[in-house]
C-alpha cells in the first residue's frame, strides 16, 4: 500500500517537466509548418492553387483545432493534463505520418483535420502544467522557455522537410516526422506527471469546476478580450508569413527549396529563439512593478517590426531581405511569454488549462484559420495585377494586422492591473 501510494503521489521535477513539454511542443511545430515548406512540391505534383493550399495550411487545421481544444482543456482540468497531451501527441503524429500518403486536396484536407484534432489537446494543458510547476515570478519565462517549441519546431521542420523533399520525396517527409512523434509518446508519459493538489483543508468543502463559470468569469474581464484579439491580428500576419515566406524566396527570390529551406529556417532559429526568451524575460521583469508591461512589451515589438517586415518583403536581395527578415521575425515572438502569463493569471490556478484554450479559441481560429487563407486568397487576386510578386504584395498590405495588434495590447495595460489574479 505504501509503495502504491508513493508511485501515486511522485511527481516530475520542474526543469525535467518543463523539457518534455518543449520536446512535445516541437513536434508539435513540425508537424504544423512542414507543410509551408513542401508547399511548392506538392503544388507541383497535385496541381493546387494558393487559395486551395491556404485552405489546407490554414482552415483544415485550425477548424478542430481551435474548438476542440477547450472541451479537452475543460477535461484536462477535471482528469489529468498529462495524459491528454500523451494521447493528443499521439493523434497528430499518426495523422501527419498518413498525409504521407494523400492523392490530392481533399485528402491532405482530411488528414490536416486529424492533426488538429490531435494538436487541440496539447498547448492548454502544457501552459496550466507549467504554471503548476513555477511559481508567478518565474511563469513568463518558464512560458517563454516552453515556447522555444515554435521557433524550434518551425526551424526543423523547414530544414528537415525541405532536406527530405529535395532529396527524395515529399510524402517521406511526413511520415518520418510523424513516426518521430508517435515514438516520444510513451517517454512523455512517463516522464510527466500532474502536479499533485495540496490537500484542502478539513473545513473546506470543494466545488466542482463548471466551464460556465471560467467563461463568465472571463467575458467579464477586458483584459483577457484585448489579448485574444490583439494575439489573433498579430497571428493572422505570424502564420501567414510563416506559411508563404518559403513561396515568396522561391518565386521571387529565385531560391532553391533546399536554399529557401536553410534561409527560412536560420530565420526561424535565431530571431524566434532570441524573440521568444527576449519576450518573457523583459515581461518578467517589466512585470514586477507594472502588470501593464505584460501588453505594452508586445505592443511595442509589433511596431518596431512593421517597418523591418516591409523593407525585407520589398528588398530585391536575398543577403539583405535576411538581414532584414531577422529582427521582425524576433519581434513576432515578444509576445507569447508575456501575454500566455498574463491570461494564466485572469483566473484561479484550477482552471488554467480551460482559461488558455478559450483564449487559443480566438486566437487560433482566427489567427491560423483566417491568416493563412487571407494571404494565398489574396495572392491570387494581386498576382493578375503584379505577376510572381502577387504573393510579395499580398504580405506587404497584410502588415496592418500588426498595427491592430499593438493598438489592442497596448489598451489591455490597464485592465490588466485592475483584473490580475495573484497565486494563493
Amino acid at each position: 500500500m505504501a509503495d502504491h501510494q508513493a508511485m501515486k503521489t511522485r511527481t516530475t521535477s520542474p526543469n525535467i517537466a518543463l523539457f518534455m513539454l518543449l520536446l512535445v511542443y516541437i513536434f508539435n511545430f513540425v508537424d504544423r509548418q512542414i507543410l509551408a515548406i513542401l508547399a511548392g512540391p506538392i503544388q507541383a505534383d497535385l496541381g493546387l492553387s494558393d487559395t486551395q493550399m491556404g485552405l489546407l495550411g490554414g482552415i483544415a487545421f485550425a477548424l478542430l483545432y481551435s474548438t476542440l481544444a477547450v472541451p479537452l482543456a475543460w477535461l484536462a482540468d477535471k482528469t489529468s493534463r498529462s495524459w491528454v497531451i500523451t494521447i493528443s501527441l499521439a493523434i497528430w503524429s499518426g495523422f501527419t505520418a498518413l498525409t504521407g500518403m494523400a492523392q490530392g486536396f481533399w485528402s491532405i484536407f482530411l488528414m490536416r483535420l486529424g492533426v488538429g484534432i490531435g494538436e487541440a489537446g496539447g498547448v492548454a494543458p502544457s501552459y496550466a502544467l507549467i504554471s503548476d510547476h513555477f511559481p508567478s515570478e518565474k511563469r513568463a519565462r518558464a512560458l517563454s522557455i516552453y515556447s522555444l517549441g515554435i521557433p524550434l519546431g518551425s526551424a526543423t521542420g523547414v530544414i528537415a522537410g525541405g532536406y527530405i523533399a529535395a532529396t527524395v520525396d515529399w510524402r517521406l517527409a511526413f511520415l518520418v516526422v510523424g513516426l518521430s512523434g508517435l515514438l516520444i509518446a510513451p517517454f512523455f508519459k512517463y516522464f510527466v506527471r500532474d502536479r499533485v493538489k495540496q490537500p484542502a483543508p478539513a473545513n473546506h468543502v470543494a466545488m466542482p469546476i463548471r466551464f460556465t463559470t471560467t467563461v463568465g468569469i472571463l467575458a467579464r474581464k477586458r483584459a483577457f478580450w484585448l489579448l485574444a484579439f490583439g494575439a489573433a491580428s498579430s497571428s493572422m500576419l505570424g502564420y501567414g508569413i510563416a506559411f508563404w515566406l518559403p513561396s515568396l524566396l522561391q518565386r521571387s527570390f529565385g531560391l532553391s527549396l533546399i536554399e529557401t529551406s536553410l534561409f527560412f529556417g536560420a530565420i526561424l532559429l535565431i530571431g524566434g529563439v532570441a524573440g521568444v526568451l527576449g519576450g518573457g524575460m523583459i515581461g518578467d521583469w517589466l512585470g514586477r512593478k507594472n502588470k501593464g508591461a505584460y501588453g505594452l512589451v508586445p505592443a511595442a515589438a509589433f511596431l518596431l517590426a512593421v517597418p523591418l517586415f516591409a523593407a525585407g518583403i520589398m528588398s530585391n536581395s536575398a543577403t539583405l531581405a535576411f538581414i532584414l527578415f531577422l529582427i521582425p521575425q524576433a519581434l513576432a515572438y515578444f509576445w507569447l511569454g508575456p501575454v500566455l502569463s498574463a491570461v494564466q493569471h485572469l483566473v484561479t490556478a484550477e482552471t488554467r488549462a480551460t482559461a488558455s484554450a478559450l483564449f487559443l479559441l480566438i486566437n487560433n481560429l482566427i489567427g491560423i484559420g483566417g491568416g493563412i487563407f487571407f494571404l494565398g486568397a489574396l495572392s491570387d487576386i494581386l498576382t493578375p495585377i503584379y505577376g510572381e510578386d502577387g504573393l510579395r504584395y499580398s504580405m506587404l498590405y497584410s502588415l496592418a494586422f500588426y498595427l491592430i495588434a499593438a493598438a489592442l495590447m497596448a489598451f489591455a495595460a490597464r485592465p490588466l492591473r485592475a483584473e490580475w489574479v495573484a497565486d494563493d
